[in-house]
């Protein structure tokens, strides 16, 4: 492998998985008390950003 060259590579975690983590250990810990639907909020909000991005992307291209 040359030495000029780069790897890139993406890794971690994002913030809603961040926010994910930080949800379920409050709500685990007691220091929340939302239901689980809240608490597991991030997971389902951004399915649901993604679905709706890839079905107007999928209108926009037909």
């Amino acid at each position: 492998m040359k030495e000029n060259q780069k790897i890139n590579s993406s890794g971690g975690i994002s913030f809603t998985g961040l926010l994910q983590i930080v949800f379920i250990t409050l709500k685990l810990l007691k220091v929340i008390e939302w239901s689980w639907v809240w608490v597991l909020s991030p997971t389902w909000i951004g399915a649901i950003v993604f679905i709706l991005a890839l079905t107007i992307g999928l209108i926009l291209s037909a």
